[in-house]
């Protein structure tokens, strides 16, 4: 083994750890993992309609606004990914910034969400499987998710895509790599065709944007269009999973932050062609289709239905790869956590096997977990979508636990700014912009998750009835902390005393050619 080699696992001793799963992940296979997780030709495909229908054409404008306020947020994770290369980011940048409380209360959360994400990820190949050919709707003759033989399809076809998704993350991060690869070199091509095909079959010009459908000027454009953002926030997350490869791939310190800087800027610009695409290629803006058919209607109205059909069948792979993606990131969390004692049955959680190289337990938690919550959507499929829609606060709300303590160590002053990467050039580092940019993020971060969480009737319980689902948010939010916080009182004298005893955690500066000098790192809090 090279010297070039030796400094990942060398890195790795210095944080406590020892070199557990394999290193086999690449550059193009850790920017495939961040870009699966966001999956643009997922989920724009299968939140159009929600966007469109609450703020109509003008709500492309709320896409480019979510970008930029993510984008911030993904030049904090690239600074921290830079300096703390390991698995379970969201939870180890916290404990090592706020403190191994704030660490725990972000870990848990964000597990919470990813699974949850997870199942969402699984039901959408409900949205494109039967459109393609009628023969994937296994149950009952109704696809629409809202029905109860599409809401019990959604979960069969779920729960196989689940099962596959599980047998390949346990039994191998290469098979996982390349698997992300291949779908994400599928699915880049699939949406630069879908662009390019609907903007050549355009019924109308670019100025769609503007046009203020479905929006009504007596009562503002504000709160329809606050609501519309929801899809792109529902949309531009899960770019932090390049970080959590970390412990998996070559040269770290230097891939991971601009792998994940390309995968929300390639998702944030390829995200607003596609949906500029399809509104100057819808057959109508103004009759309601395009609200209740989204953008698999535009594909198959436009381009015709084989042409269309196989477009979709990419969004299959998309969907494939964004459920693959999303189980990896929420096993490399529980992995992380239990490998600090921070949860129950930390023994069986925190092991990697040695056939696979992979933490197989975690793996399955997070496959089955997700299963069991598509059941709910076979009884109450409006329960189903309010849960996504609280998942995805949840994970803002674990992002805000990073960048939060991130800025006040900043603005003390104890944020390492300078060191180097493993071919001896400065880690990735935003240098006097910093506090700006955290500054920004963080505002950002916590308007959109109280925009998320707000208990909004048309959002979370459109059909009416249930008061239980219009306060989802705050519901989730308390039996989340709840929760956390009796696990964290079983797990507490286990997780300060594996703590305790680890070698410092602070940022080694070692990473670096010999005889080059180490900066002194921020303490843990």
């Amino acid at each position: 083994m090279t010297a070039l080699d030796d400094r990942p696992l060398a890195d790795l001793r210095d944080f406590g750890y020892d070199q557990q799963l394999e290193r086999k992940v690449g550059t193009f296979a850790s920017f495939a993992v961040g870009f699966s997780f966001v999956s643009i030709l997922t989920t724009v495909f299968q939140l159009f309609g929600l966007g469109f229908g609450f703020g109509g054409p003008a709500f492309f404008w709320t896409w480019p606004a979510v970008f930029a306020g993510q984008l911030l947020v993904a030049l904090c994770f690239a600074e921290l990914a830079a300096r703390y290369p390991l698995s379970g980011a969201i939870y180890q940048w916290s404990r090592r910034l706020g403190g191994a409380v704030l660490g725990w209360f972000a870990g848990w959360t964000m597990i919470i969400a990813q699974v949850v994400t997870l199942a969402a990820a699984a039901i959408a190949l409900q949205v494109v499987l039967p459109v393609v050919w009628t023969g994937f709707q296994l149950v009952g003759g109704d696809p629409a998710l809202n029905t109860v033989s599409g809401a019990a399809n959604a979960v069969v076809l779920g729960v196989i895509l689940l099962a596959v998704t599980t047998a390949l993350n346990a039994a191998s991060i290469r098979i996982t790599a390349i698997a992300s690869s291949i779908g994400v070199v599928c699915e880049l091509v699939g949406v630069a065709l879908v662009v390019v095909l609907l903007f050549a079959h355009a019924e109308r010009g670019p100025d769609v944007v503007l046009h203020t459908t479905n929006l009504d000027p007596a009562t503002g454009y504000l709160g329809p269009l606050l609501v519309s953002s929801l899809m792109a926030a529902y949309v531009l997350v899960g770019f932090d999973s390049a970080g959590e490869l970390s412990e998996e791939t070559h040269r770290p310190r230097r891939t991971a932050p601009r792998t994940i800087l390309r995968a929300v800027a390639a998702s944030g610009i390829g995200g607003a062609l596609l949906i500029l695409a399809a509104l100057m290629a819808a057959p109508s803006v103004t009759d309601g289709t395009l609200a209740s058919g989204g953008l698999p209607g535009v594909l198959t109205s436009r381009l015709g239905t084989v042409p269309g059909k196989l477009l979709l069948l990419d969004v299959a792979v998309a969907v494939f790869v964004c459920t693959l993606a999303i189980q990896t990131s929420a096993s490399r969390m529980i992995f992380s956590m239990a490998r600090d004692r921070v949860l129950p049955f930390s023994g069986r959680l925190g092991a990697v096997s040695r056939r696979t190289g992979t933490p197989v337990a975690p793996t399955l938690v997070a496959g089955v977990l997700a299963a069991a919550l598509l059941v709910l959507n076979i009884g109450n499929p409006a329960l189903f979508l309010a849960l996504t829609s609280v998942c995805i606060m949840l994970m803002y709300l674990a992002y805000l636990m990073v960048t939060v303590p991130m800025l006040l160590a900043r603005l003390r002053g104890r944020l390492a700014t300078e060191a180097l990467d493993e071919t001896g050039r400065p880690l990735f580092s935003m240098g006097r912009w910093g506090v700006l940019v955290n500054a920004v993020a963080v505002l950002y971060g916590l308007g959109m998750a109280i925009n998320l969480g707000w208990p909004r009737a048309e959002v979370f319980d459109p059909e009416g009835g249930h008061w239980y689902l219009q306060w989802l948010g705050p519901i989730a939010l308390g039996v989340t902390l709840l929760l956390g916080l009796l696990a964290y009182a079983v797990q507490r004298r286990d997780y300060h005393a594996t703590v305790g005893a680890a070698p410092p955690l602070d940022l080694p500066g070692r990473v670096a050619p010999a005889g080059a000098t180490a900066v002194p790192a921020l303490e843990e809090a």
